[in-house]
């Protein structure tokens, strides 16, 4: 199978313009579309999009090569487009992108496809090729670049190697989908030590299974050990080993850096007991913050849908003028319908969820059901939200306990572990823990902070100070996700007016710059003030992200100015006594807002004034 083979020429567009990343994504998509290969390109656009979360696709000198491998891919294909301007991509050299190649695999054993995609990511290292592909002008030139390239590189790859003996370096390279990153970093750490004239083998974890594996002779012999990946990768086998550990992404624009000390021996011992306590060990390799959000991103879709549906059940009674009692919310049959049948249900699941999936972080999925068990605990209890968290983490350390404990069982009981030590054991000592400790010590807490909440009066507009500003203070960031989660988790007790005001100070940043783009004209580039307008759409969306590119470009101006807008909008939503009860949705959720109009007051004024102080702050650009 040829690079062409999985080309169509439909797919290819010259001399296109993306005003950004996500811009150039969406084309991407588009394009690929038009080959037919793709069953839902929704789905796929946000298997796409997932997989840039992870880290940039971007690989440096003009070069990105976005991918997804799914089930909404009905065949293996390619799309491909040049953009003599350049995008922003997030490139870890800074470059603007120029050319995009998107990868579209299927799920599936078959791997044919594989070796050809490989192929293709090594070519788009070397400069002269890419150079080829922008000069083209028109699609038989850019197939014909390509058709050159490759046959060059198949001659190359026929050249036997005649080396004999160990090999001084050795290298393992993994990505998340094993089809791009892990070939390149393979091909620019081989480049790297042919040029240091050091002798190298390199194991490649792809999709199309592991290649070329190091064998413990190698291992025992080599001075330095490189692990490129973002996937664990098995490594007990390096137990006493110097090994340097980093991301693909480094085994790429790094590779001539770690050449040097791996053949210097410059990299710490490894240490390893075994397969379970080895430093990839999820659990020991993973940080709470990873754990905690693992958490949050499963609670979050039965926080959002059973929010909303509980805030229209409110809407509803409101409309129909129901009398306001404790039954307010289900007293119209289809108030009642949508709180006490859906939308309170889907809700009650939110703290099982979010300690299940910290656990499962955690200890994998023997985890999943005893955090479970201490998160329906702790909603059923007084300890609510910080009691679920103290339990995933109780959860999850509790199973990591019980795997060490019965590690040296007969591998004849391997199959009880799971089913049956694991859930019985874990669930007794969460149980005991949850009721004789948990619950009456953060019980004690939680009946605190909510007292305390209650009776905040004047001083809840500076929590709402506080929590809006935060959420400008690095836009996606620890800072920003510590608010968020906190006001998630009021929800669960009642303080909505809290998750009002972490929204609304997220949508500040992005609303504000895409208006000084337009105010402030002369502050932004060319390239900035073309991008602008987009995030009034990301803005009030509450995809505060959007406003990054401009923080990362400027950020002693604009994360002030961002944090003072966003906190006066967290305050006036305080004030204003605003609430919201679904953790997300932006513009799209205004309708169940408590005090709507305020709210929108509270936005305007909070994202005036940070537009106002980046057109004071920001310098003018000289073009």
């Amino acid at each position: 199978m040829k690079i062409r083979d999985l080309l169509d020429p439909k797919s290819i567009k010259l001399n296109g313009s993306a005003a950004s990343k996500a811009d150039a994504i969406e084309q991407m998509v588009s394009l690929m579309a038009k080959s037919g290969k793709i069953s839902d390109v929704e789905v796929y656009h946000k298997g796409v999009l997932a997989r840039e979360e992870e880290s940039t696709t971007a690989v440096g000198e003009g070069v990105a090569i976005p991918h997804c491998k799914s089930d909404s891919v009905k065949a293996p294909g390619l799309a491909a487009m040049t953009i003599p301007a350049g995008v922003d991509y997030d490139a870890p050299d800074g470059e603007l992108v120029k050319v995009i190649f998107l990868i579209a695999a299927p799920n599936t054993k078959e791997n044919v496809h594989v070796d050809v995609l490989s192929k293709l990511s090594v070519l788009l290292l070397d400069e002269n090729f890419t150079a080829s592909l922008l000069r083209a002008k028109s699609v038989d030139e850019f197939l014909a670049a390509i058709d050159k390239a490759e046959a060059a590189k198949d001659a190359a790859d026929g050249v036997v190697s005649t080396s004999t003996g160990l090999p001084q370096v050795l290298a393992v390279t993994a990505c998340p989908t094993g089809i791009a990153h892990t070939y390149m970093a393979e091909e620019n750490l081989k480049k790297a030590a042919a040029k240091a004239g050091v002798s190298i083998k390199i194991e490649t974890r792809g999709s199309s299974g592991t290649k070329n594996e190091l064998t413990s002779e190698e291992i025992a012999n080599a001075k330095g050990i490189i692990v490129a990946a973002d996937v664990n990768v098995p490594m007990a086998r390096f137990n006493g080993r110097k090994v340097i550990q980093c991301k693909v992404s480094d085994g790429i624009n790094k590779s001539a850096e770690l050449i040097e000390k791996a053949s210097k021996g410059d990299a710490p011992i490894f240490a390893s007991k075994d397969e379970e306590s080895s430093s990839d060990k999820k659990s020991s390799g993973g940080s709470v913050y990873k754990h905690l959000m693992t958490g949050v991103s499963h609670m979050l879709p039965f926080v959002v849908g059973g929010g909303i549906l509980i805030a229209l059940a409110f809407l509803i009674d409101t409309l129909t003028g129901q009398e306001m009692n404790g039954n307010f919310g289900t007293l119209h049959p289809v108030a009642n319908f949508l709180k006490g049948k859906v939308g309170g249900v889907a809700f009650g699941f939110m703290l099982p969820v979010l300690a299940g999936f910290i656990a499962f972080s955690i200890a994998d999925r023997p985890g999943l059901a005893v955090g479970f068990l201490g998160g329906a605990m702790a909603a059923n209890g007084t300890s609510g939200f910080l009691g679920a968290l103290v339990a995933g983490f109780f959860a999850g350390y509790t199973i990591e306990l019980l795997k060490k404990c019965f590690a040296k069982l007969p591998k004849s009981l391997d199959g009880l572990k799971p089913v049956l030590i694991y859930p019985l054991l874990g669930m007794l000592i969460v149980g005991l823990g949850m009721n004789f400790i948990v619950e009456p010590i953060v019980g004690a807490i939680n009946r605190a902070l909510n007292t305390g909440l209650n009776h905040l009066g004047n001083l809840g507009i500076l929590l709402g100070l506080l929590l809006g500003g935060m959420m400008a203070v690095d836009m996606g960031g620890p800072v920003n996700k510590a608010a968020y989660v906190f006001a998630t988790g009021m929800l669960a007790e009642g303080h909505y007016d809290i998750m009002a005001a972490v929204m609304i100070g997220g949508m500040v940043p992005p609303i504000a710059i895409a208006a000084a783009t337009i105010i402030f004209k002369n502050k932004f580039t060319q390239e900035e003030r073309k991008a602008g307008p987009v995030n009034f759409v990301m803005g009030l969306a509450f995809i505060t992200e959007g406003a990054i590119p401009y923080a990362a470009a400027d950020p002693g101006r604009v994360i002030p100015s961002c944090v003072v807008g966003s906190a006066i909008a967290g305050a006036l939503s305080m004030a204003f006594k605003c609430t919201l009860m679904a953790p997300h949705g932006g513009v799209f959720v205004f309708p169940v807002v408590g005090h709507p109009f305020l709210y929108i007051i509270a936005l305007l004024i909070g994202s005036a004034a940070s537009c106002l102080m980046l057109g004071l702050l920001k310098k003018k650009v000289e073009e």
